[in-house]
């Protein structure tokens, strides 16, 4: 028999930097920065809990770098702390250039997200593995 699959711990999504997502300076809005972050901490619970998630916090995300029109965004989101029926995930976006490959981690934070049973209140989750 096998052992069942672990539960994946990290999402990854792509976005390119269009002119709608920047500001007077043509670097990434901050609120759009937030958005793709928090989605990607959202898949990332989603996965890992196989529940409903909710955002519950967010914790200092730093804006290293600023993130141009564009370019293209990665943003990669790791379940890396789990409470009873919480879980921390940091997100970093990383930006690159298409045309040189170059590569930079601009903004870092992170997120707390709870799972919901089908009432809409926090459910355990399952634990990391060690």
């Amino acid at each position: 028999m096998r052992p069942p699959p672990a539960q994946p711990t990290e999402a990854r999504l792509l976005e390119m930097v269009f002119p709608d997502h920047t500001n007077h300076m043509g670097t990434l809005f901050g609120g759009q920065a937030l958005a793709w972050m928090d989605k990607a901490a959202f898949i990332a619970a989603s996965r890992y809990s196989r529940r409903a998630v909710v955002t519950a916090r967010s914790d200092k995300v730093d804006f290293r770098l600023p993130i141009r029109q564009g370019q293209l965004v990665e943003t990669i989101a790791r379940v890396v702390e789990v409470g009873r029926t919480s879980m921390q995930v940091d997100v970093e976006l990383v930006a690159e250039d298409l045309l040189s490959g170059d590569r930079r981690t601009c903004t870092r934070g992170r997120f707390v997200m709870i799972a919901l049973d089908s009432d809409g209140r926090p459910v355990a989750v399952p634990q990391l593995p060690a």
